[in-house]
């Protein structure tokens, strides 16, 4: 059995079941004991314990996680580090991974496959904003809810895993989705995790993924080679739109593919919105253009091929070299090998004359081809739009105007063309594109100051840091009743003051609601709805934990006590815990009919019943065992449910002891707590049979039933108007 299993983590997480193990973790179901909710707990395996390093990164990774929340990022709830054990908890996903979605539907249809990519991508968005890589996106770690909705999970703890790992076979899941850079061991950013997504997109459209092999070192190597197969060619029904943007996310050179999840997500929904669309990712930007438009500096010239070279030999009337005659030979096996030597020699050059005349014949081919059966094409030439309006500008007939981007520029006016590639009087073919630079007018030299408030701390800091001002930041802790404790309540300076380099900034971060006290509200008998109304009347931001527990008095959903209990003193945020009533513990009743008394009573004891009382009775079963059971004069059968505080009598066998005359006497009863009010009717059972019945007058302590007769204890039921039944047993002897 798990170790882990039963255990109480920090006296708060109580470890139920293992939902998942994988290669760093073992992923457990459990319930949180202080906001009675079910929760899923990732602990670290005993493999990596002995590694500090590891763990503190383990540590630190699972905090900077834990501070993203997005509806498509499972939630981390808490980070733990100590000798019991290492833990992440999280929210509990009812759901299955997107990997076995795939499994049970086979090739996705490209509505869902979109619908899926959206979200993956949204989650993305969020988590690279704040500085956090995935680096192991795969629909193993995208969790799919019962209404379509994602949820990534997993997020940065990718990186740990990289300490001292190989591509091993427990790396197989992993290698199919990672990018040509991580495979080699290089750099890792965001857009790394857009591969992953472009693999994961492929996979759903196609059915597998764009690579496969034997090893994960195998898979790895064709991720760093490149070169997947159109995914049209697997699935002829993906629209062309769509497949541009998973080729796109996969481009093997991270330069090349989108930017960011923005970006990708700017494309998806514009296919989302016209699944007719096409991209055009083959034009790049101006400053590359550019660059490619120089003329290239040749370092080294171009080695000539072979056929070049045996041409130079032939028109060189290069001698072929001589050999010395191998010792021992004869004259006539010399000549034999010369001769078998030049018709090798000719059978080579006869081999890379016809390769080099089908290359020939190849490229005048594709040459006639694509040239259109030799036509040149229409050449027009391009016109200076330098310092021109780019929004004023005509449309040409013969060329089209393309943006590539807008910059700061103190040179040119915000909107005029600041420059231009193809340059002017170049020479271009008829329809192609022309791409301009525009101004956004002079360069800002203004840095004010961001509105940080509500942001949390962490968040406020990257932003200042990042205006490359080097600001001093310091921080104030201040009580706030509004702004969550962690995030920032004002800043000195304000929103949009200017700044200066060197600038001392001070962020007042809350420290949650202000300091309070109060006294503990007596709710014990409310219903849980009007307890916790009332707690929370109080003001304290006190955190309210419930506790279920029987009680045979209490109605089910009502507080049975608290703790503190009323009256105690209660401080802002303390925990108070309600224990509400789940009503009578019902104890299924065992058959023990038949077994000795003794045993029976134990077995009763054993099973919670504690109020137990044995009565003997006369009977032809064997002594000492168990005749029945009663409760309140009711007999009790196997499989009745019972409240545990309920009141059994067993009766027991004390054998036949009938005699042949039996002794006859008048049986006394006290009645005197009946008639204690008035008078009242009294009526008296023996095995069933009434003996007794009368209307007896108020005060009247005791009756009398005349001629009984019996042998033994004899039981005697009694039953009144305003008392329960009782039983009156006299000894006959």
């Amino acid at each position: 059995m798990d170790k882990y299993i039963g255990r109480l983590l920090d006296n708060r997480y109580e470890i139920l079941e293992v939902i998942g193990t994988g290669g760093m973790a073992v992923v457990y179901k459990a319930r949180c004991h202080r906001l009675n909710r079910l929760v899923a707990i990732k602990i670290l395996k005993d493999d990596y314990l002995g590694d500090e390093e590891f763990r503190s990164r383990f540590h630190s990774e699972s905090q900077a996680v834990a501070m993203l929340s997005h509806p498509n990022i499972v939630s981390v709830y808490d980070v733990s580090t100590s000798i019991m054990a290492d833990y992440i908890v999280m929210e509990l996903i009812d759901g299955i991974t997107l990997k076995q979605y795939m499994e049970k539907k086979g090739v996705l249809n490209w509505k869902e496959t979109l619908h899926f990519a959206i979200q993956i991508a949204k989650a993305l968005e969020h988590a690279h904003s704040r500085g956090i890589v995935h680096r192991d996106i795969k629909p193993h770690n995208v969790m799919v809810l019962k209404n379509g909705s994602v949820k990534v999970t997993d997020f940065g703890i990718a990186r740990m895993m990289s300490k001292g790992n190989t591509l091993t076979k427990e790396a197989l899941g992993s290698v199919h989705y990672i990018s040509p850079e991580q495979a080699k061991g290089g750099r890792v950013d965001s857009r790394s995790d857009i591969y992953s997504l472009g693999v994961v997109m492929y996979e759903m459209m196609s059915g597998r993924p764009p690579y496969d092999g034997e090893s994960p070192v195998s898979v790895a190597i064709q991720h760093i080679n490149g070169g997947a197969a159109m995914p049209s060619t697997l699935n002829p029904n993906i629209p062309g739109g769509l497949e541009q943007i998973i080729m796109h996310a996969m481009a093997h050179e991270p330069e090349s593919r989108y930017h960011s999840a923005t970006k990708m997500l700017k494309d998806m929904d514009e296919f989302r919105k016209d699944p007719g669309i096409l991209f055009d990712y083959n034009i790049p930007p101006l400053d590359e253009v550019i660059r490619i438009n120089k003329p290239p500096l040749v370092l080294n010239p171009e080695p000539a091929t072979t056929a070049q070279k045996v041409e130079k030999k032939k028109t060189d009337g290069e001698a072929p070299r001589k050999r010395p005659a191998p010792s021992g030979k004869s004259r006539a096996a010399r000549q034999r090998e010369a001769e078998e030597e030049r018709r090798s020699n000719v059978a080579t050059i006869a081999i890379i004359a016809c390769s080099a005349v089908m290359v020939i014949a190849i490229v005048v081919f594709l040459i006639v081809l694509f040239s259109g059966s030799g036509a040149k094409p229409q050449l027009v030439e391009v016109p200076s739009l330098v310092g021109e309006v780019y929004e004023d500008l005509p449309d040409y007939p013969d060329f089209r105007v393309k943006l590539d981007k807008e910059v700061h520029d103190d040179t040119y006016p915000a909107g005029q063309i600041i420059d231009q590639n193809p340059v002017a009087g170049t020479q271009i073919e008829k329809g192609n594109a022309i791409y301009v630079i525009v101004s956004l007018g002079e360069v800002p030299q203004i840095v004010t100051m961001p509105n940080v408030v509500d942001w949390e701390l962490s968040q406020a800091e990257r932003a200042l840091n990042n205006l490359g001002l080097n600001l001093q930041i310091k921080t104030e802790p201040i009580h706030d009743d509004e702004i969550a404790k962690g995030s920032v309540v004002r800043s000195e300076p304000e929103a949009e003051t200017e700044l200066t380099a060197g600038q001392e900034i001070t962020l007042y971060v809350s420290e949650g609601v202000a300091f309070k006290t109060g006294l503990m509200p007596d709710v014990v008998g409310d219903d849980k709805q009007s307890a916790i109304a009332v707690l929370k009347s109080q003001e304290l931001d006190l955190q309210i934990v419930e506790e279920p527990v029987y009680d045979s008095v209490v109605e089910e959903g009502e507080v049975v006590r608290t703790d503190p209990e009323a009256g105690e003193e209660l401080t802002t945020g303390q925990e108070v815990t309600l224990y509400i009533s789940k009503g009578p513990q019902l104890i299924e009743l065992q058959n023990v009919v038949g077994l000795s008394v003794d045993k029976a009573v134990s077995i009763l004891k054993g099973d919670g019943f504690e109020n137990c009382k044995i009565e003997p009775m006369e009977s032809d079963k064997p002594k000492d065992t168990v005749i029945e059971l009663r409760a309140e004069d009711k007999v009790l059968n196997a499989g009745d449910e019972l409240d545990s505080s309920t009141k059994i009598i067993v009766y027991y066998s004390i054998g036949n002891q009938t005699e042949a005359a039996g002794i006859t006497k008048n049986v006394v009863i006290d009645i005197s707590s009946a008639t204690e009010s008035g008078p009242c009717d009294v009526v008296v059972t023996r095995d069933g049979v009434e003996v007794f019945r009368q209307t007896v007058p108020q005060g009247q302590t005791t009756i009398t039933i005349p001629n009984q007769t019996g042998t033994g204890k004899v039981i005697y039921l009694v039953s009144t108007d305003d008392l329960d039944d009782w039983p009156y047993t006299e000894e006959f002897s």
